[in-house]
């Protein structure tokens, strides 16, 4: 029981002494943002604030790591994140919200009290020793500074008196020390939990923007079938009937009108291929032969790029999700093949909760950037149809790496 105790009070004390270095950090961070407030306010460098609060996320996301880790919980991120869309507005609602106060309430309290309750928590403790050593040295100190711990020692009968002292110490620490670093745990879990309304506001937030980014690939889902029809199927079987035309003229008058049937039969034969191909990017069959982990080892076992795939029983998701990951995956390939002149890539499907993560990472010359219409905004379409998020990681030279997250709960 004592020792359970006693890894209890450490456990305490260590966390208290990590949070205390987090908590000058906190109070820099602190003091750099009161510095910077006023030029930004007034000088148009409001414009920054967005880069000032992704570093309060940053630093808060630690913190809970840290504060979940001590109090064996799991503190919930918050659901609003940076918009992908970079207009002004949309920037400064991300940086004025509800979770970036509570953010900032959490740093002032973590940088100013916290500290303060954490030194004197860590003091604590050396003040044993330090009454201890006391009856070792006080008399070789001159007689006009004595040692003071906590009153003067000026004479062997005070000397002797340091050991109780020590023990007045060691008990106040073994109940402080412990009771402290719940209630700093308590405070900044407090604070750094979403609260509901910020959360149902997020919630709501993120609906919208997930039914409009699916309207969005809705719509333009919608005009890729329909020019795939009209320049592929469409021209091919009005090609049919010219070349069946000719043919029955060239009978009437006596001619031979089997070049023209068999022109009609190869352009019937494209126009049936090429139908396949758009019923087939609607909602690919081998999804339904093999389910999603063979639709996907077959998209690796056909990149030119050697592929390597890891999946994580994936079991059955919704179809409208595991199409979206199909496609998700094909782009992504599709992009490494043509542009990425890399010599493997990596492609990793798992199931985290109601979360299905995707992955692919090549080795590639990287460089690769979002543009309107391209394929990594219509990746982006996909996702955030299933309030998922995506995230691409190309520096220059390499490597590039394609992260996703789509929502697969019912």
């Amino acid at each position: 029981m004592m020792s359970d105790r006693l890894r209890s009070w450490t456990r305490s004390w260590r966390f208290l002494a990590v949070e205390v270095g987090a908590c000058a950090g906190s109070l820099a961070l602190l003091m750099a943002f009161l510095l910077l407030a006023p030029f930004m306010l007034l000088t148009g460098g409001v414009l920054v604030l967005p880069d000032a609060v992704r570093l309060l996320r940053r630093w808060s996301a630690r913190a809970r790591l840290r504060v979940g880790t001590f109090r064996g919980t799991t503190i919930a991120e918050p659901r609003s994140q940076e918009p992908v869309d970079r207009t002004i507005d949309a920037r400064l609602r991300f940086a004025f919200s509800r979770q970036t106060a509570r953010e900032l309430a959490w740093l002032a309290v973590h940088a100013l009290p916290a500290l303060v309750v954490g030194l004197v928590c860590l003091v604590i403790p050396l003040g044993v020793v330090s009454s201890l050593l006391v009856p070792f040295y006080w008399f070789l100190v001159p007689t006009d500074e004595p040692v003071v711990a906590p009153y003067p020692v000026t004479s062997w009968a005070l000397a002797a008196t340091m050991p109780l002292v020590a023990a007045a110490y060691a008990a106040v620490s073994w109940y402080v020390v412990p009771a402290a670093a719940r209630a700093t745990a308590a405070v900044s879990a407090r604070l750094l939990t979403p609260d509901r309304r910020s959360e149902l506001r997020a919630r709501v937030d993120s609906l919208t923007l997930s039914r409009a980014a699916a309207l969005d690939a809705h719509a333009a889902e919608l005009r890729r079938i329909e020019r795939d029809l009209h320049d592929g199927a469409q021209n091919r079987l009005v090609s049919v009937t010219m070349m069946m035309g000719l043919a029955e003229r060239a009978f009437e008058n006596g001619q031979d009108g089997l070049p023209h049937l068999r022109r009609a039969q190869e352009a019937a034969s494209d126009a049936l291929a090429g139908l396949r191909r758009t019923v087939h990017d609607i909602y690919p069959p081998i999804l339904d032969e093999l389910g999603l982990e063979g639709a996907l080892a077959s998209l690796a076992g056909r990149s030119v790029v050697p592929c390597t795939l890891e999946l994580d029983d994936l079991g059955r998701v919704p179809a409208a999700v595991e199409s979206a990951t199909y496609f998700l995956v094909a782009e992504a390939l599709n992009n490494v093949n043509k542009y990425s002149a890399a010599d493997t890539v990596r492609v990793r499907v798992a199931t985290d909760g109601d979360l299905l993560r995707v992955e692919v990472a090549d080795d590639g010359a990287g460089g690769a950037v979002e543009r309107p219409g391209g394929g990594l905004a219509g990746m982006r379409r996909r996702v955030e149809a299933f309030e998922g998020r995506l995230t691409v990681t190309s520096p220059e030279g390499g490597p590039t790496t394609v992260r996703a997250e789509l929502t697969c709960g019912s």
